[in-house]
């Protein structure tokens, strides 16, 4: 018996066992060009580039650097969001605000649609379990009504639709279940590693623009002073 003919002796449950099977495939192939191929990172030495910006005040330049050096990167958006924030003069519990939101957002756009396989496994294994039962239903109820002559033939026949389908709901489960186990590893180091990122980031905007405000408003002071002394020298 070939596989097509071992589809159909499963029985009417193996259509929706099949339907889950392809959107389990389509969804492996969609998250592993997203995950993998399409996924973009932000250069090695990115943060200590824009810190040598940020030190100094000048966002607009760390922007310009972001959009250079990691376009369409989440690390980049986040910190994009920072340096927009810092060019409008937002304060320290605006800033985290808005850059926690757009880290949200990222994690959210890494994670979408991974939850799935493990509902499609789930799902397809319970499919697989019920034209188990209902193989096994209608192979008894055959037997207890038809003759000892058929009774061989029927009852082999609704065990081979359970089994059948039993094992394509497994077939279709498996690769859903393993796929999600490698995607939810990935992603939880992806969001990890993000995480870290876009806090370091945030204690370097909070941390190096004080300073510079600090080191602008002490300039600002020592200059008075001076002026005030040559003044008083001069009288």
């Amino acid at each position: 018996m070939n596989l097509i003919e071992q589809f159909h002796a499963g029985g009417f449950f193996m259509y929706f066992i099949l339907l889950f099977g392809l959107l389990t495939g389509a969804l492996i192939v969609e998250r592993t060009i997203a995950l993998y191929a399409k996924f973009k990172t932000a250069p090695k030495d990115f943060r200590k580039n824009i810190l040598s910006f940020i030190a100094s005040g000048d966002f607009g330049a760390a922007k310009n650097y972001i959009e250079m050096s990691a376009k369409d990167t989440a690390i980049g958006n986040v910190a994009t969001v920072g340096c927009k924030m810092r060019m409008a003069g937002a304060g320290d519990e605006a800033l985290q605000a808005r850059m926690d939101e757009q880290l949200s957002k990222e994690i959210s756009s890494i994670d979408k649609r991974t939850g799935f396989l493990a509902m499609f496994g789930n799902v397809a294994t319970l499919f697989g379990l019920l034209g188990t039962v209902t193989g096994l239903i209608s192979s008894f109820a055959g037997v207890a009504a038809a003759s000892p002559v058929e009774r061989a033939n029927l009852l082999s026949q609704g065990i081979s639709e359970a089994l059948n389908s039993t094992a394509f709901g497994l077939l279709a489960a498996i690769p859903a279940l393993i796929a999600f186990a490698v995607f939810t590893s990935k992603t939880e180091g992806i969001v990890t590693k993000l995480t870290e990122e876009a806090s370091a980031l945030y204690h370097d905007f909070l941390f190096y623009s004080e300073n510079t405000d600090e080191s602008i408003a002490t300039d600002f002071s020592a200059g008075s002073n001076k002026e005030n002394t040559d003044s008083v020298t001069r009288n």
